[in-house]
């Protein structure tokens, strides 16, 4: 595929993610939704459907939708390392976008909220208990399930740019999906389970900089480096781990 279509597809795939990721949570944050205060529960499987729904819509790039997958797949040697900018790119794009039409969904529930200094939550993770060390574990660990299933999993077929193959793709993204949920129902209670440093960069980008918000606080910067740092390194880690067993078969 040309690097053009590696940008558009994972920029639809990506965006039509956090389009609902984000939407989930706007719609169990802010007040006046049908799903106002919904619970954790609710929004942990709209993720995991959002990822489902992305990742069909971007099967022509291989649906990374994810800058820790696509780590992961080149340093496995499944994804040709000239393509990682055109992905990572149309991942972070992606996310932007997708957030801005998150927040114009919601444009009245926004400037209704009697709290606009809390909704950067809806767009991007903050842990419960500050820590960057344990944060970045959190996060590295998290990643690491998410890739090494892509990777090590034995009921999965790893067709071309390490996509998971059931015989039908949709049933190999469902797979992934399920995974996300349980990372989050596991995993995600210290740090929101980012796992994926588009989804939180970007929406943290628009946030800050787009979105005009009415009360809104900054971005968080100074934690901003932790939903980034830790996917990519849990991603590289699980990579090493199938390129061990990998050379053990």
């Amino acid at each position: 595929m040309s690097a053009l279509g590696i940008f558009v597809w994972e920029l639809l795939g990506t965006g039509t993610l956090i389009l609902l990721g984000n939407g989930v949570v706007a719609n169990v944050v802010l007040r006046k939704n049908n799903g106002h205060q919904a619970g954790t529960l609710f929004i942990t499987f709209g993720w995991a459907f959002g990822v489902f729904t992305g990742a069909s819509i971007a099967a022509p790039s291989g649906a990374h939708l994810n800058p820790a997958v696509t780590l992961g797949l080149a340093i496995a040697d499944k994804t040709p390392w000239k393509d990682v900018p055109f992905y990572v790119a149309g991942q972070l794009v992606g996310a932007i976008i997708g957030a801005i039409l998150c927040w114009a969904t919601y444009k009245l529930q926004f400037d209704d909220h009697p709290e606009p200094e809390g909704t950067l939550g809806i767009f991007s993770t903050a842990p419960q208990i500050r820590s960057y060390g344990w944060n970045v574990v959190t996060e590295v660990i998290g990643t690491f399930v998410l890739v090494a299933w892509i990777l090590l999993s034995p009921t999965v077929k790893a067709g071309d740019g390490g996509v998971p193959e059931f015989g039908n793709s949709a049933l190999g993204y469902a797979g992934v999906s399920f995974v996300v949920l349980v990372i989050g129902i596991s995993l995600g209670g210290p740090t929101g389970y980012a796992i994926n440093p588009a989804r939180d960069l970007g929406p943290r980008i628009a946030y800050a900089f787009i979105l005009p918000i009415r009360g809104k606080r900054d971005g968080d910067w100074g934690y901003s480096w932790v939903p980034v740092l830790g996917p990519l390194a849990g991603g590289a880690l699980a990579a090493l781990l199938y390129l061990a067993v990998h050379n053990l078969t």
